[in-house]
């Protein structure tokens, strides 16, 4: 009965869930990364961050209208998507 109760709770136990340092680079001199409501260029934008900025990331995702890799952030006020490549581990 143990051993059945021990496999049940492993079944159905979700993993936490991680939070990841980022930091904003490999953008244009002068340009800010985009935070957006969805995981879409085309999307509204809810501000900017400047190059440099910490973000704690909540998991990103390639399943995108346009296939790109998008992660889900929080940067000062904003929580939102921002795309994967201007992201660095921090």
């Amino acid at each position: 009965m143990r051993l059945a109760l021990l496999f049940l709770a492993a079944l159905t136990a979700t993993p936490a869930l991680a939070v990841e340092a980022y930091r904003v680079g490999g953008l244009p001199l002068g340009e800010g990364l985009t935070i957006r409501e969805a995981p879409d260029a085309a999307a509204p934008a809810l501000g900017q961050v400047p190059v440099g900025a910490r973000l704690r990331g909540f998991g990103c995702t390639s399943d995108t209208p346009s296939g790109l890799t998008w992660c889900r952030v929080k940067g000062g006020r904003f929580l939102g998507w921002a795309r994967r490549r201007y992201l660095a581990p921090d």
